[in-house]
């Protein structure tokens, strides 16, 4: 099989350094607003969103001054979540019989508080983040900092997310549900401190580029962190209104008058290691194969086997389009999982997961109720090919993005993947119901 073709990303880093050095002519008078309608969507909103899932709402200002300011915004989510049914198995790839873990349970599932503002000029932002996950007992405290050199570029450095697909750049709460569907969970990367570039190349055309410590850094310390480092890229152009709505997020609450269009392109590349010695379990658990077993198990592609390294190289494109209540998403992934430095030998060299995810919705009462439905499938090299089908509706009491309410049921056939924050467990055949509410502001 042909090596998954991957651009060096050192290139691409100063390429896109070049762009933004030569865009400032391209771009229009920004303000510190966000743009309505057809006017050019200003840096700034895309920029502070750089971050991914810990990008701040509006929130409340409480301090502002020329050399300084203070603004306070939270998020929380209350979650009931049934995986069904209770008791099941699978066999994995190996034919080995496993146990299906689901979930029946009821949890102040997560709360996020960003704490965000400039320091000495408005150009240099900072944003402190307070995470937590109750149904892990998990709590962690980050931030990042940016300085805007202008519209062509902004440069920062902190908690990132690794640019695998739309999903990680900011989007976040604004998804369908309230967490990522089946084909990106399974394909994505995670957050991990790092620096990165971004910004406006041409009018409608944005660019971004980060350097990472390592594929996700939730569980890992520094002194299991290899050497190598994580790095990832992304586009997106918006041709038509500039503007995708709010975070460029799910679902069109604001009703576009106008046909609002994006499509974009991530890639990423990183020489991943388990983070443990070979007789421990990894403490890397961000990637699985497609039979949902951790990579970096002992045993996961040969019996007593231990994956010590692999490569992992990932592009996903993605489109969509708003239109008067009507949302439509679809995203493409490529993920290709290669070079394994193992304790013995392996069955493969290599392994190419290829998916699809689609999303639509319609506001069916104009700004409080929308009905969707979403798609997802994974063909993988051990011929499982995972599925789902999903719908909901989402009722927003106060005809705004602050508060929500949801109902989300999936079907699922052989889940790849699996968290005890997100939809799945690993393995799974059967139905999810959840039904949440959350707010931020």
């Amino acid at each position: 099989m042909r090596p998954f073709p991957i651009l060096s990303f050192r290139s691409i880093v100063l390429i896109f350094a070049a762009m933004a050095a030569g865009s400032e002519v391209a771009v229009a008078q920004e303000t510190n607003d966000p743009p309505q309608g057809d006017t050019l969507t200003t840096i700034q909103p895309f920029v502070s969103t750089t971050a991914g899932e810990f990008t701040p709402a509006k929130g409340f200002q409480i301090f502002m001054a020329k050399r300084s300011s203070l603004n306070i915004s939270f998020y929380g989510l209350f979650r009931y979540l049934n995986q069904l049914p209770g008791e099941q198995t699978y066999t994995d790839h190996l034919g080995r019989e496993r146990t299906v873990r689901a979930r029946n349970d009821l949890n102040w599932h997560r709360t996020m508080v960003w704490f965000s503002g400039h320091f000495w000029t408005p150009k240099f932002r900072y944003n402190i983040t307070a995470w937590t996950l109750g149904s892990t007992q998990q709590a962690l405290l980050f931030g990042n900092l940016q300085y805007k050199v202008g519209s062509g570029l902004t440069i920062g450095a902190g908690m990132l997310p690794n640019l695998t697909n739309r999903s990680m750049q900011g989007s976040f709460p604004f998804w369908a549900g309230s967490d990522r569907q089946m084909t990106e969970e399974f394909m994505r990367g995670g957050f991990s401190s790092g620096v990165f570039l971004a910004g406006r190349a041409l009018p409608r055309l944005y660019y971004s580029a980060s350097v990472n410590t390592n594929l996700s850094q939730l569980g890992v310390t520094a002194s299991n962190d290899p050497r190598s480092l994580s790095y990832s890229a992304s586009l997106m152009w918006m041709p038509t209104t500039g503007e995708f709505g709010p975070r460029g997020g799910f679902g069109d609450l604001e009703r576009h008058e106008q046909v609002a269009t994006r499509f974009g392109a991530s890639m990423a590349h990183v020489r991943e290691g388990r983070a443990a010695a070979d007789s421990l379990p990894p403490n890397e658990t961000q990637l699985r194969l497609s039979d949902g077993v951790y990579a970096f198990d002992i045993g996961a592609l040969a019996s007593g086997v231990t994956v010590r390294n692999l490569d992992y190289d990932d592009f996903s494109f993605d489109a969509g389009l708003k239109y008067r209540g009507f949302t439509f998403q679809g995203e493409g992934f490529v993920r290709r999982l290669s070079n394994f430095d193992a304790t013995g030998p392996l069955p493969v060299t290599s392994l190419t997961d290829y998916g699809v995810q689609l999303q639509a919705m319609h506001m069916v009462v104009p700004k409080y109720v929308g009905l969707y439905g979403t798609g997802g499938y994974v063909w993988d090299d051990f011929k499982r090919n995972p599925w789902e089908v999903s719908g909901g509706v989402s009722v927003y009491p106060t005809g705004t993005r602050s508060w929500r309410l949801n109902l989300h049921v999936i079907r699922i056939e052989k889940s790849p993947t699996g968290s005890n924050f997100g939809y799945y467990t690993a393995g799974q055949s059967g139905t999810t119901i959840s039904v949440g509410t959350d707010i931020i502001f």
